[in-house]
């Protein structure tokens, strides 16, 4: 039996909705976030960086995001959820397989922890902390979180799908970083193809299910 850690409102829903495609049997252990919106402690019984998702199956214990699904996918035959070896699409599938945590994440972490950096210090040097952040949103971060918005736009408007014209788990991996992103960095943008493109994989079974295991994740109502 495969056991999932899952931190609510976390990444870790795709990989519910990966086992959930897969049609695995699975088990979730939930654990909430803290009153700063960190882990818990307990996590690192798990794996000692004490993050989330962190997957236990046959007595290994597997974390990150893409190397747990890439590991579910070759475990447990999912070959239907990556396009076929030697194609354009399946090296579209590695790239936004690797994308999703290397290069979309970093940045929408990094705009998360500068919203919050002006609730964290004392009241006096607020407007302070509040000229930085928005200074470093507004000349470091935003910028180029509106370059990736247009080019998810630009991919997803070319067939429908992140690595061709069917549903992957590229898909799955960079569900994440788009209902995030489009919450955070889509001012002035026409939103319309990834709109759509959510409401495609909102729609799949298997991302229903998961959503009833793994309880709350607020980027499903966005």
């Amino acid at each position: 039996m495969i056991t999932v850690h899952y931190l609510d409102n976390s990444r870790a829903h795709r990989i519910l909705w990966l086992l959930e495609e897969l049609g695995l049997d699975y088990q979730v252990k939930i654990y909430h976030r803290t009153k700063d919106y960190q882990a818990p402690k307990e996590l690192k019984a798990v794996h000692r960086l004490g993050k989330s998702p962190v997957i236990e199956d046959g007595g290994r214990v597997v974390a990150e995001s893409g190397a747990i699904m890439e590991y579910l996918i070759e475990t447990y035959g999912g070959e239907g959820l990556r396009p076929a070896a030697g194609t354009e699409e399946r090296l579209r599938y590695r790239y936004w397989m690797h994308y999703a945590e290397g290069s979309a994440m970093p940045l929408l972490v990094m705009k998360l922890i500068f919203s919050r950096i002006p609730g964290q210090v004392p009241f006096f040097i607020r407007p302070v902390a509040q000229m930085i952040s928005q200074g470093v949103s507004r000349k470091l971060l935003d910028p180029q979180l509106s370059d990736h918005l247009d080019m998810w736009i630009d991919e997803v408007a070319k067939d429908g799908w992140f690595a061709g014209r069917d549903f992957s788990a590229a898909d799955i991996a960079m569900s994440f970083p788009v209902e995030a992103g489009m919450t955070r960095i889509a001012q002035g943008k026409d939103l319309s193809v990834l709109r759509a493109w959510t409401e495609r994989i909102r729609a799949r079974p298997a991302y229903q299910r998961a959503l009833t295991r793994g309880g709350d994740y607020g980027y499903a109502k966005t």
